[in-house]
């Protein structure tokens, strides 16, 4: 099975940063911190960053289940032994294991035979397990990465309420839109993460007005998806008439200088 074999060639403990005596409690902690910088939802254009969120993954879906757990952990066992065994043999230690090899070959060919069935039976049972991680899903994974998506969502949300609180930039473009008392101007911020396209809405409300001066937040959301998927929408608390929308794309934040609002 492809995955067992990746996982066989991978310390698992290490790649979430764990001792091997971690609990469930400190592997979902260091697999939030982790998996959290890596998620492909923040790194759109890092194929790399896929590929760990994927194995960060793997790790806690075997590590978080008592018997895929065994499983592993018997086979890195092995592995692990068999790795301090030979690095310990020096120049001198290795040609007296080579002479021995050479004469008692015939004498240690069953026990030889046997170890090798034992890791036979060891990498099948870690196969099994795995599989059936697959196949039953893993309760434990889903909720952490349900936990991360939260944690991104309000990030971004936290984001844009900063720029609806923030006055907007001196030379920014803007154009007056229908209806007439509504303004877009639209920015793209650079960040160190990815290209954020988003627009600032203005337009004339008294701040004790409750009404928001007729835009409410599902006023708004239904006058800007007709460009593109919107993926947040913020009301400045402390403005009254100002608020932030997020775009999926570019060209959707820009559509709004360029057309009617309707």
């Amino acid at each position: 099975m492809a995955v067992a074999k990746e996982l066989l060639q991978m310390d698992l403990y290490a790649l979430l940063g764990i001792e091997e005596e971690a609990t469930d409690k400190e592997m979902k902690k260091a697999y939030r911190q982790k998996a959290l910088s890596c998620h492909p939802d923040k790194n759109p254009d890092n194929p790399r960053a896929a590929e760990l969120f994927h194995q960060l993954s793997q790790a806690l879906e075997v590590l978080t289940d008592a018997a895929a757990r065994a499983a592993y952990d018997k086979v890195r066992k092995a592995r692990k032994q068999a790795a301090e065994r030979t690095q310990k043999l020096d120049e001198r230690r290795k040609k007296v294991k080579l002479d021995l090899e050479a004469r008692e070959r015939q004498a240690q060919a069953h026990g030889s035979d046997e170890e090798e069935e034992e890791e036979s039976r060891s990498t099948g049972t870690l196969e099994q397990e795995i599989r059936r991680l697959r196949e039953e899903g893993s309760r434990q994974l889903e909720e952490q990465q349900r936990v991360i998506q939260e944690q991104i969502r309000q990030e971004r949300e936290q984001r844009l309420r900063g720029m609806a609180e923030n006055p907007e930039s001196k030379g920014t473009p803007k154009l007056k839109v229908s209806p007439a008392d509504l303004q877009a101007t639209s920015h793209h911020l650079l960040s160190a993460e990815q290209m954020i396209p988003w627009a600032q809405l203005k337009w004339k409300s008294k701040k004790e007005a409750k009404s928001q001066g007729g835009y409410s937040r599902d006023v708004l959301l239904r006058l800007f998806q007709k460009y593109g998927e919107v993926l947040n929408l913020v009301l400045s608390s402390k403005k009254a008439g100002t608020a932030v929308v997020e775009f999926a794309t570019i060209k959707a934040a820009r559509e709004p200088l360029c057309s009617r609002l309707e």
